[in-house]
């Protein structure tokens, strides 16, 4: 598939596998995927698992990612992680603002913009997550909802830090349902995220920013969703954790 942007493709592991599990699946997800260089892949284990994982992927295609840090740098901040601490790790990439965390740890697109800057400023490159309710999309809410996310949780980021970001579209409604966006719905929204970037930051950022879709992206239907011209990869979840579904979602993307 030829695309302007490289896809991205994620494997978001939530809180699932110890480190035996977690060594097992990415040993697996190594042979499966090797030699596959037309798309950007990234694995985020649990931190437990993170230290293991780095080891195994060290010289591999795959790239490391965290599910979440703190916008601070070091200090009194029991049970946070800092950036600092994740680059011991090789950690590249680091998912912010996932709707799980917007809903149990109440965090704000202030809190997100925060740790945004945070991951920059330690060489991670963030992951921001957006996405609505289905009570707003079914009161035709959803771009005000999303527009209104993404201005808060990118406020603060230079136009060359927004260019090293990655945005992940998650309609909640469709996050572990079963649900999936068409292709159309995704795109209309991932064609508006690029428009509201152009009014942010210029044409040339909204161009280069890779927006990935999020929401029960299986192997199946990973060909139609890569195929919209604004879609540039996927944030998966559970098929994450299932070697031949990961696998196969980003073999079909290509």
């Amino acid at each position: 598939m030829n695309k302007e942007r490289k896809l991205i493709i994620a494997g978001n592991w939530k809180m699932n596998r110890t480190v035996a599990e977690a060594l097992d699946l990415v040993q697996s997800l190594k042979r499966e995927l090797n030699g596959v260089k037309e798309v950007d892949i990234v694995i985020c284990p649990p931190f437990t698992a993170l230290h293991a994982v780095a080891s195994e992927v060290l010289e591999s295609n795959i790239r490391l990612g965290a599910q979440n840090m703190s916008e601070n740098n070091v200090g009194a901040y029991t049970g946070e992680i800092a950036a600092v601490m994740l680059k011991e790790f090789s950690v590249r990439y680091v998912v912010l603002g996932h709707s799980e965390r917007r809903q149990y740890q109440q965090e704000s697109d202030a809190l997100i913009a925060r740790k945004a800057a945070a991951a920059h400023a330690g060489s991670i490159k963030p992951i921001v997550c957006v996405g609505e309710l289905l009570a707003d999309r079914e009161s035709d809410r959803t771009e005000q909802v999303i527009g209104s996310q993404i201005r808060g949780s990118l406020a603060g980021l230079t136009k060359e830090q927004m260019i090293e970001t990655i945005v992940a579209y998650e309609p909640v409604w469709a996050i572990g349902t079963g649900k999936t966006a068409t292709s159309q719905q995704a795109q209309d929204v991932h064609a508006f995220i690029r428009t509201t970037l152009r009014s942010m930051f210029d044409d040339n950022v909204a161009r280069k920013v890779r927006i990935q879709y999020g929401g029960s992206v299986k192997p199946n239907n990973a060909r139609e969703l890569m195929s919209q011209p604004d879609v540039d990869g996927a944030l998966v979840g559970g098929a994450s954790l299932e070697v031949r579904s990961f696998s196969d979602i980003i073999k079909n993307s290509i």
